[in-house]
């Protein structure tokens, strides 16, 4: 082998050694699962679709109520939390219900082995289960964090979808020292693995890059179906004054994971007839 070469290698391996923490030495490989904890049956397209074709606006389907698993690296990460509480049960009927905490045991994780739970945003059914996972490290956007722990309950705030109990819960894992507040946007927060804003479904909503071979992107309700991104739809906003930067966002998604095929929407079936599923469980990657 030539002098130059064996250097190159040499150099190679003494980079890897000292630079630990690069995306070149140190990023895991993850895998990722989708679980479904209950499905919520005949929902208007059109009240989750802004601008739904008028073929599809009256249509009805059946939404998959999701969290989302993700394991490398010695973190076992759930994308979202899910709800439990008897209010929303009653006032959203569900079909096929299972305690989140009770879904992740179908992927084969405790719930006590969830090592940190990230929530894209704080509807209820999205953080509506933190209290669930005993031992996990919540992470949340900052922004979001301010404003449902305070200006959205004061006069002229916006708490639509936002259950208070879910709030106290929220300051109680605070106040124990268990909350991660993510400073805004395209920030690392572990190796591979980055939240991104923008696309304004709450207040501060995020989503997340899971980097890798290939990459993905879990939007949660910031795309809520195949059909936002397909067709360049906004989800639900915040205002609507927000629609153009939740569709601006949709189109980074599909640039960061390489394609629309390597999303996972919020509320959307298909991603268990992508990708293979065993119950309630789609294996993604």
């Amino acid at each position: 082998m030539p002098n130059r070469s064996r250097r190159s290698l040499l150099l190679t391996a003494i980079f890897c050694l000292l630079a630990a923490t690069s995306a070149l030495c140190s990023t895991p490989e993850y895998f990722i699962q989708a679980i479904r904890y209950a499905t919520s049956p005949g929902v208007k397209v059109s009240d989750l679709v802004v601008g739904a074709p008028s073929d599809m606006g009256n249509k009805k389907l059946d939404l998959a109520m999701v969290v989302w698993l993700v394991r490398g690296g010695g973190h076992t990460i759930l994308f979202d939390s899910g709800f439990h509480r008897d209010t929303y049960l009653k006032e959203f009927p569900m079909k096929d219900f299972l305690r989140p905490d009770e879904a992740v045991k179908t992927a084969g994780v405790q719930p006590a082995d969830v090592t940190d739970v990230v929530i894209s945003h704080a509807h209820w059914d999205h953080m509506g289960g933190i209290d669930l996972f005993p031992t996990a490290q919540i992470w949340i956007q900052k922004a979001e964090y301010n404003y449902y722990t305070g200006a959205a309950w004061e006069k002229g705030g916006d708490n639509g979808g936002i259950d208070p109990e879910d709030v106290r819960q929220l300051k109680k894992l605070n106040a124990e020292g268990r909350v991660h507040l993510v400073d805004g946007d395209n920030v690392e927060i572990f190796p591979g693995i980055r939240a991104y804003t923008g696309a304004r479904h709450t207040y501060a909503s995020q989503y997340l890059l899971i980097e890798g071979h290939p990459n993905y992107v879990l939007a949660s309700d910031n795309a809520y179906f195949y059909l936002n991104l397909q067709q360049h739809l906004a989800s639900a906003t915040f205002s609507d004054a927000d629609h153009p930067a939740n569709i601006a966002n949709q189109a980074r998604m599909i640039k960061l994971a390489g394609s629309a095929d390597r999303i996972l929407p919020g509320h959307d079936m298909l991603q268990f007839q992508k990708f293979p599923t065993t119950g309630r469980v789609a294996k993604v990657k």
